[in-house]
């Protein structure tokens, strides 16, 4: 097959293709930037120029410096984009078959806001490709929190969603080690001789993630406890926490994040999509 047709195959010739297309650059995009968080993070803990604890949008940032940076950026941005359509399109159309009851809707609710949750670095990415510049915004977490903490009751709803943020990161774990995504990788059509390779790779990226998602709800409790919204902390206020622990600590982490990258852009050349 040749390069013609390569592409003539990527067009999509349906609705249903076009979104399995669209969730096949998510999963690229999101991929490509949980690896840049990872190498960054590995390169500050072993002291090398360059490494920083980085965010998500500081991971997109760094595209800026590399050759065809703006190309990078812009299907960056639209890869980002059809991951958002994706995860709507799970919890509108069911494709996880999570049904209608109070738990399924729960479930297709997260969908959509595991997808929402990219919107902001998508228009960011977006922007830093046709301006070349781009404000990343003041902290609209602590902003947020410090919103909510004025509330009658504030300190205990920031506690609790400091809860449900570590309850999330367990669950990561878990489905690491339960064997839960086991399946997605066996029924994919990733040749046999690396499905144990891909499987190992999604089990430490999970992991990596977990334990970042507890230390994010870790900072979310603790903003509660003391009434105070500077205690909130993202994804590089995590990295530094780990860095408190020793480089050792960090650089394993920053290792399981970039297996993470690599898992996701495995499933975006191997893609499980149920139902469309």
């Amino acid at each position: 097959m040749n390069l013609s047709d390569n592409l003539t195959a990527a067009v999509p010739t349906s609705p249903s293709s076009g979104i399995r297309a669209l969730a096949r650059f998510g999963f690229a995009a999101k991929g490509t930037v949980y690896l840049l968080m990872g190498i960054l993070a590995l390169l500050a803990a072993t002291g090398q120029q360059g490494g920083q604890t980085a965010d998500k949008k500081q991971a997109v940032l760094t595209l800026q410096n590399l050759p065809g940076g703006p190309v990078l950026l812009g299907l960056t941005a639209f890869g980002l984009l059809g991951y958002i359509v994706w995860r709507f399109t799970q919890a509108i159309v069911d494709t996880e078959s999570k049904g209608g009851d109070a738990k399924g809707i729960g479930r297709r609710i997260g969908f959509a806001a595991s997808g929402l949750l990219y919107a902001s670095l998508a228009w960011y990415a977006a922007k830093l490709a046709m301006n070349s510049s781009a404000s990343a915004g003041g902290n609209t977490q602590q902003t947020l929190t410090a919103r909510v903490l004025g509330w009658p009751g504030g300190d205990w709803i920031i506690i609790l969603v400091g809860v449900a943020i570590i309850g999330g990161g367990i669950y990561q774990i878990y489905k690491a080690y339960s064997g839960k995504f086991h399946k997605d990788v066996n029924s994919s059509d990733i040749p046999g001789g690396q499905q144990n390779t891909v499987y190992r790779l999604g089990q430490l990226g999970y992991t990596a993630r977990g334990v970042v998602m507890a230390i994010i709800g870790y900072f979310f409790v603790q903003a509660g406890r003391q009434s105070r919204a500077a205690a909130v902390g993202s994804t590089d206020e995590a990295f530094d926490f780990l860095a408190t622990m020793g480089p050792v600590v960090l650089g394993i982490v920053a290792l399981g994040l970039m297996a993470y990258g690599l898992y996701m852009l495995v499933q975006a050349k191997y893609p499980v999509l149920r139902r469309i």
